[in-house]
């Protein structure tokens, strides 16, 4: 199986499933693997009517067996689930009509290698959900949307600048002690393993 993507499928009658499995394997570049098989590679391919409150629970299901990343079929019903479903790891969405073998055997490959696909009208949707987010939540609270308040930030600059916590204490007139909650609160809230790897996640992931 290796170099291959790895697929499980999930839908809520056995027909679906059957007919989804049958179409993706016949493939070169695609294994379907079963319950007992699914690792941290394994592109989850979930069918449902709509994105709806329901479907996120299905989605949890499949992730609480292994899987990280998704392929949805659905169509997009509540604006509301779309960072909620992006969060649980879908990275690529397509209406039932659109949901060729083909087309599923693109996304799924494309979703096993990290990348993402999103129709055009439900990316704007999804942009307008996170812009909505930035105004009515973040904002109010100084935080911006990478999850960081601006002292956050500042904190894990200087911290990659080489600056132990008395230093940055003294420079942004903070007690060591607020400067260590700082950066405890940001390794407990990515789940990092402690500051150097908190500094490597942020650079990494363009936080600062």
């Amino acid at each position: 199986m290796m170099g291959r993507a790895q697929a499980y499928i999930s839908t809520a009658d056995p027909i679906s499933t059957a007919g989804i499995t049958a179409a993706l394997r016949g493939r070169s570049d695609i294994v379907v693997v079963p319950e007992a098989m699914i690792t941290a590679e394994t592109v989850g391919v979930v069918a449902a009517g709509t994105l709806d409150l329901s479907t996120l629970d299905a989605l949890k299901a499949v992730r609480r067996l292994g899987c990280r990343r998704f392929v949805l079929i659905a169509e997009v019903e509540l604006d509301s689930a779309l960072i909620p479903a992006v969060e649980l790891g879908v990275r690529a969405l397509a209406s039932r009509a659109e949901a060729t073998g083909h087309r599923l055997a693109q996304l799924v490959v494309s979703t096993a290698t990290g990348g993402a696909a999103m129709p055009p009208e439900v990316l704007g949707r999804l942009v307008k959900q996170v812009t909505r987010l930035q105004q009515r939540v973040l904002t109010p609270r100084g935080i911006d949307a990478n999850g960081l308040s601006a002292r956050e930030s500042e904190i894990l600059r200087l911290v990659a600048d080489g600056m132990d916590t008395r230093e940055v204490a003294l420079r942004l007139s903070y007690s060591e002690r607020t400067v260590k909650n700082v950066l405890h609160d940001i390794t407990s809230r990515f789940q990092l393993r402690n500051r150097t790897h908190a500094v490597a996640y942020a650079v990494r992931e363009g936080l600062i």
